[in-house]
């Protein structure tokens, strides 16, 4: 029978390149059951009977992130062998703290103490036999980039694995031990011997979800409160700090008496990081980083990727081969349409995105793996958090300006849930490169001599995005008290590039699987719809199923100033791909295959509406729901169709309201017409939006607890 191994520890604590050396290929990869949190596991090389389960990166057991918890919730009920705890041995005191509440479950623990040739390099040491005395655990110094020490782990992690012993809990003061102690008592008799303590010590943090299953009764409830007041009391502080500076004062002694200073000064990566995170340098070298690898993902090594596979590999081969196969078995015209118009020409378009996603990741794996983008985020987290977001969200929101599929997955390195959930619903606003072809159509057919109205996009887009984030942050779902922005900054090292390959292939692989099915299935329907009429007779375009859809909403973009059916049509088969925007205006108006740049185009767009309504028609399209690969990244990133719908309505109704107020207000003071009732809830929408913008956070409202109670009556 396989036993289970848990791999937990900090991020950027080297746990991947650990885990990646020990299992090699022997890796499953997919998501937590309810949550989009990444789940990895594998079987360790050369020893098949040991299944290592790699937990997402946490600092803490406490359940504040859906990281947290999946970890937390799997330690609990899975019950492993084992625990291999990777602790960066650079940065020992922030390690500890995990693996202190780690003890406390009652687990055989392993600790792989990484990095130490780094801490050599640094002029420092650990005395690791003293550490393993203190923590009570088997420890084994290794560098896993280097892979030193990997036997000597894997044969102490088996040993561990196989052996029954009494758990060895870190002790506290006595005040404290003594509370744990009263409050074990309370416990079911269900709860197991060995983690009586944990639950004990999550009793006193008054962890919700740990109450909730211990079900107390009224008395224990009572008993327990009282526990909690006392030593509220006696240390005169609030329980969980209470708690937190227990265990850093149990930190700070072991530390203190374990570590060396062997040399001094600054080590290099201080050296680094007084140029790269420097208040006036910081901002012109990540943008000179970032833009060298956008301008490699999007621009030339991505592209020529791109290029081949859209116009050698589904521009020549595939299609001619399939369609020599076709003729071959005598298949009719409709289904070899189906196959070469809908399906092969739909893959096409989704695997051309492949090369872009696979250079990206690629150069964001490098960043991430030599510890630069933890930088980043420090650096950015002093400007966004001043609109509500996290300095992780402005990685994704860069990305997004190549195109909004890889921006959306680029969200996944923000932890904390409503930062990132916020970041999913506004990253879409940035104009990515599909949108550049309908900016330069409006821009060249109706502002030829205006050389603000394309770089206005992209004000606008940064504009929405900014102002949604304070907006968002403040409701209850999304906002709440602002949390704490914990960044650990490594020290900088070589990448591995075999992490980094497997991380883009990652990437890569999981976008073909997700966003290509849905791609797949609205290719066919798109298809279908533009070929046939209802009667599923084959017509010509402005006959179809299509055409008639674009004359029903229609009348829904007649406030906005195009409610024209062949606007109409553009804006919605721009939700396949933003690009088929130019192409569906060729159609419906007889030109065949046209561009942004066509003069015949820009006259009979001239015809049918004014600058206004055109730049209406921009905005609309800048700021809606993005194309179906970036709602299929949408959905694979929210984890739920609820919020996929929930995110698809906000960038919509805003692109709604929005156009709606330029072209409206645009209307009565630009062309002096008459306001009408349109005109009003123009006004009242924009009123909505400086109130939700403007009021006071959801969260800023006091919270009254009964713990709080009786604070205020001990104080009198």
């Amino acid at each position: 029978m396989k036993k289970q191994i848990a791999l937990v520890g900090n991020p950027n604590s080297g746990k991947t390149t650990l885990f990646n050396l020990l299992t090699g290929t022997n890796q499953r990869v997919g998501n937590w059951p309810g949550v989009t949190v990444e789940r990895k596991s594998g079987n360790i090389k050369k020893r098949p009977h040991l299944d290592l389960q790699d937990l997402p990166g946490i600092y803490s057991l406490s359940p504040y992130t859906s990281e947290e918890m999946v970890a937390r919730d799997y330690l609990l009920t899975a019950q492993p062998a084992a625990i291999l705890n990777v602790v960066d041995a650079t940065n020992l005191e922030r390690n500890l703290y995990l693996t202190l509440q780690l003890l406390e479950m009652g687990i055989p623990t392993v600790i792989a103490l990484n990095m130490t040739d780094t801490l050599k390099q640094q002029g420092r040491s650990i005395k690791v036999d003293q550490l393993s005395h203190q923590l009570g655990c088997p420890i084994q110094s290794i560098s896993a980039l280097k892979k030193m020490g990997i036997p000597q782990l894997l044969s102490e992690v088996e040993r561990t694995s196989t052996q029954s012993s009494t758990p060895y809990f870190p002790q506290y003061e006595k005040q404290f031990e003594a509370a744990i102690a009263q409050v074990i008592e309370l416990l079911p008799q269900t709860i197991p011997t060995r983690q009586q303590r944990f639950y004990a010590i999550k009793s006193l943090e008054q962890d919700p979800d740990i109450l909730h299953q211990l079900n107390f009764g009224e008395t224990e409830k009572a008993d327990l409160s009282e526990i909690i007041m006392i030593l509220e009391k006696i240390y005169s502080d609030d329980i969980e700090a209470i708690i937190v500076n227990q265990r850093y004062q149990l930190i700070e002694t072991i530390s203190s008496s374990v570590q060396e200073e062997i040399g001094n000064g600054l080590n290099i990566s201080d050296k680094v990081d007084q140029i790269v995170t420097n208040r006036f340098l910081a901002l012109p070298i990540f943008a000179l980083v970032m833009w060298l690898t956008y301008f490699l993902a999007i621009q030339t090594v991505g592209t020529i990727g791109t290029d081949w596979v859209n116009d050698v590999l589904f521009g020549q081969f595939v299609p001619v081969i399939i369609q020599n196969l076709l003729d071959t078995f005598g298949i009719a015209g409709w289904l070899q349409s189906l196959v070469l118009d809908g399906i092969v020409a739909g893959c096409g378009a989704i695997l051309g995105f492949v090369p872009q996603i696979f250079v990206l990741f690629f150069c964001l794996g490098i960043l991430e793996d030599i510890g630069y983008m933890s930088r980043i985020a420090f650096v950015m987290d002093r400007i966004f958090r001043r609109f509500g977001l996290s300095g992780k969200s402005f990685i994704p929101m860069l990305i997004a300006t190549g195109c909004g599929v890889p921006g959306v997955m680029a969200s996944r390195t923000i932890e904390n849930e409503q930062d990132r959930k916020i970041t999913i619903m506004t990253a879409t606003f940035m104009p990515c490169s599909a949108k550049l072809p309908i900016i330069s159509l409006v821009a060249g057919a109706f502002f030829p001599g205006n050389p603000w109205i394309a770089p206005s996009a992209y004000f606008i887009g940064m504009g929405a995005i900014i102002l949604s984030g304070l907006a968002l942050k403040k409701t209850k779902q999304l906002g709440g008290l602002a949390s704490p922005f914990i960044m650990e900054l490594p020290s900088y090292h070589l990448p591995q590039i075999q992490t980094v390959l497997r991380y883009s292939s990652d990437k890569a692989i999981s976008f073909i699987k997700r966003a290509g099915t849905i791609i797949f299935v609205t290719n066919i329907i798109i298809w279908f719809a533009s070929s046939y009429s209802w009667a599923l007779a084959p017509v010509e375009t402005n006959q179809s199923i299509l055409a008639s859809i674009g004359h029903g909403f229609a009348f829904f973009f007649q406030p906005l100033g195009f409610g024209n059916w062949k606007a109409t049509i553009a804006a919605i088969t721009g939700l396949l791909a933003k690009e088929t925007v130019i192409a569906s205006f060729g159609i419906l108006y007889k030109l065949g295959e046209t561009s942004e740049s066509n003069r015949e185009l820009w006259t009979l767009l001239q015809q049918d509406y004014s600058a206004l309504s055109a730049y209406s028609f921009l905005i609309f399209n800048l700021l809606c729901a993005p194309c179906f690969a970036a709602i299929g990244a949408i959905h694979r990133e929210m984890g739920n169709a609820k919020w996929t719908w929930i995110a698809v309505g906000f960038q919509t109704g805003l692109a709604y309201a929005v156009s709606l107020i330029i072209y409206q207000l645009g209307a009565v003071f630009l062309y002096h017409h008459q306001p009408t009732i349109w005109t009003g809830i123009a006004l009242i929408l924009l009123s909505a939006m400086v109130y939700s913008i403007v009021r006071k956070p959801a969260s800023a409202l006091p919270i009254v607890t009964l713990k709080n109670l009786q604070k205020e009556l001990m104080n009198g």
